[in-house]
């Protein structure tokens, strides 16, 4: 299955999409000038990677900010997941944030309540 690996901006986020090697992620800042266009390529990979998953797939967000645009296209991709934790597939989201960081929490807290998929919380220390 093709890998999707892009290199983060100032204003778009790392992405490493990787079903070898079992590497699911997004990290960084998500606030590209074109929500839609950045994203569609990631949630046309879920699509094809849904009829095919991993035994296991864990799915790792360590965004350090997203805007509202970006909110709705992370929702999108966490109801794909949705999508296969309800087909059977073994799915884990793990939601990482500062531990300073209400907001982060926060967003993590309210995106667990929306969908149905095991999901952790991980805090860390920006020391």
């Amino acid at each position: 299955m093709e890998v999707i690996k892009i290199i983060g901006t100032d204003d778009t986020p790392n992405v490493i999409l990787d079903a070898n090697n079992n590497i699911f992620e997004i990290s960084g800042r998500s606030l590209p000038e074109d929500v839609a266009s950045f994203y569609e390529p990631i949630l046309d990979w879920f699509d094809d990677y849904a009829e095919e998953t991993n035994k296991k797939t864990i799915f790792d967000f360590k965004l350090v900010y997203f805007n509202t645009a970006s909110s709705k296209l992370i929702l999108d991709i966490l109801l794909k997941l949705e999508e296969m934790y309800e087909a059977g597939k073994d799915v884990l989201v793990r939601w990482h944030f500062p531990d300073d960081d209400e907001d982060m929490e926060e967003a993590g807290e309210e995106y667990a309540d929306i969908v149905e998929v095991p999901f952790e919380q991980v805090s860390y220390s920006l020391d």
